[in-house]
């Protein structure tokens, strides 16, 4: 007969908990009192082999809690160092438990790890847990961001606790489940390097190239290879966080993931108006991760993750950093070919000219003067291209703008796609709708008095971003008049 708990799709192999055991901790979730499933991804329980129908009740709750642990788990909290806001930390999980890593039905590891599962090895005083809008904020975030086509870290599960966790208020306690290509950050690779002994670094990366890179092993150049691939990696990953506006919020390096995903959603928001400088977070205070530093920042944090190689560089140290030091300064030109590029298929251009980048920082200048919001005017230029009506754009009222518009008809008309192919592709990379700060918010304090309407609603309307939908009408615009600034916290 077979096992009911075998019927949940549960497929175990814990490779890094086979690693040298100063790279983690053997860690139990603290149990919780009343656990309660507020959301279940069932799209993504399915694409990893779960059953979400057996899922969705107690046992469930219990598995997502951390108060019964699915067979074949092996319970860790990862160790991991970070320079955060530039100062070096040695830190680790410590309000996170990896329970292990399950194999998809396509053969894909990925790692299942709950969020807010209690006090660990690492937690230095703090209590391990997590309240239930950070976990929803997480949770909508991550899956806005997947939908968009950017690479992240997913959401399984939201359970709450039935305790209360102690920050400035008590607050409901909640716990997020999240699956990810793996964990292991830039910080890890710092925190080997800062033990002082080359054979952890080597095991480390050892594990890392056989999970991310496994074309790489036993190649001479592994290393080098390895942080190409890593850095090629991230500058996609922040060229696509700055095309559709968002902000990471907390650019730490222990939040740079080298599997490429976006980790990690704390004071993360969505810039409205257009402006690189624009911060969120009210723990920024010198504004180091804005909007328009978060180029810079990654060139910086892979630096990093260059020092934490070089032990593992055969030959000198100066010839390892001479060859570090010239592939890490490929960077900055690796973010503006993505990033040019992006800007392209937001404007509709499929051949290449010499001015398109001027082109492209044309409009964004423009943007910037005007206070325009950025979103909706790549919105307004998809109908433009489309010749459909717009009431927007202010074409013919303004002369910076018109001789931009003008610019850029002028470069559509040399290229020998007709206007359906430039509107397809405009519409394909210009999303309708993202997760407005404002309908965010207003989705949380709703569920932290009871009522998760708005969040279903919400996660609803951005699964399918690029569609234009009478559903997703109300969500599309700014915000009102009058909100004032927007703050987000880190939620510990």
């Amino acid at each position: 007969m077979t096992d009911p708990l075998e019927l949940e799709g549960w497929k175990f192999d814990n490779s890094y908990a086979q690693l040298p055991a100063a790279l983690f901790t053997a860690a139990r979730p603290v149990p919780v009192r009343q656990p309660g499933i507020v959301l279940l991804n069932r799209s993504l329980a399915a694409e990893i082999g779960l059953e979400a129908d057996l899922l969705s009740g107690e046992r469930g709750s219990a598995i997502f809690s951390g108060n019964a642990i699915p067979p074949g788990a092996e319970p860790i909290a990862q160790a991991y160092a970070g320079h955060q806001f530039g100062h070096f930390t040695n830190l680790g999980d410590g309000r996170a438990i990896l329970l292990g890593e399950q194999i998809t039905p396509g053969g894909q590891r990925v790692d299942i790890q709950l969020k807010g599962a209690g006090a660990t090895a690492y937690s230095r005083r703090g209590d391990g847990r997590a309240a239930l809008g950070p976990m929803l904020r997480e949770f909508l975030i991550s899956e806005a961001m997947h939908a968009l086509g950017i690479p992240t870290t997913r959401s399984l599960a939201v359970v709450t606790t039935g305790e209360r966790v102690r920050r400035e208020t008590p607050l409901d306690g909640a716990i997020l489940t999240r699956v990810a290509a793996s964990h292991i950050r830039v910080g890890t690779f710092q925190y080997a390097a800062a033990v002082d002994d080359p054979s952890l670094v080597q095991a480390l990366f050892d594990h890392a190239i056989k999970r991310h890179e496994p074309q790489l092993t036993g190649a001479d150049d592994a290393v080098l290879r390895f942080l190409d691939a890593v850095m090629e990696r991230q500058a996609a990953l922040v060229a696509r966080w700055m095309l559709v506006g968002f902000v990471h919020g907390v650019m730490n390096t222990d939040n740079m993931a080298i599997s490429g995903e976006s980790i990690d959603y704390g004071p993360c928001a969505f810039i409205d108006i257009y402006d690189p400088a624009m911060v969120f977070s009210s723990i920024d205070q010198q504004s180091r991760y804005a909007y328009g530093n978060q180029p810079t920042i990654a060139h910086w944090n892979l630096a990093r993750l260059a020092e934490s190689l070089l032990p593992l560089v055969p030959g000198t140290a100066e010839d390892a950093i001479e060859q570090f030091q010239g592939l890490v300064a490929t960077f900055p030109e690796r973010f503006q070919r993505h990033h040019l590029a992006g800007l392209k298929n937001k404007l509709g251009l499929f051949s290449v000219e010499s001015g398109d980048a001027d082109l492209a920082q044309g409009l964004l200048d423009w943007m910037l003067a005007t206070r325009s919001d950025f979103t909706e005017t790549f919105t307004e230029l998809s109908l433009t291209a489309a010749a459909e009506p717009s009431s927007a754009l202010p074409a013919g009222s303004d002369p910076q703008f018109d001789q931009w518009l003008s610019a850029w008809k002028a470069r559509l008309g040399r290229q020998p796609q007709g206007a359906l192919e430039v509107a397809g592709l405009m519409r394909q990379s210009n999303p309708v709708v993202i997760p407005r700060n404002h309908q965010v918010e207003s989705a949380l304090l709703a569920a932290q008095q009871g009522d998760l309407s708005r969040v279903h609603r919400l996660l609803e309307v951005l699964s399918t971003p690029f569609a234009t939908t009478a559903a997703n009408e109300p969500f599309r615009a700014g915000p009102p008049a009058g909100c004032g600034r927007y703050r987000t916290f880190c939620g510990t």
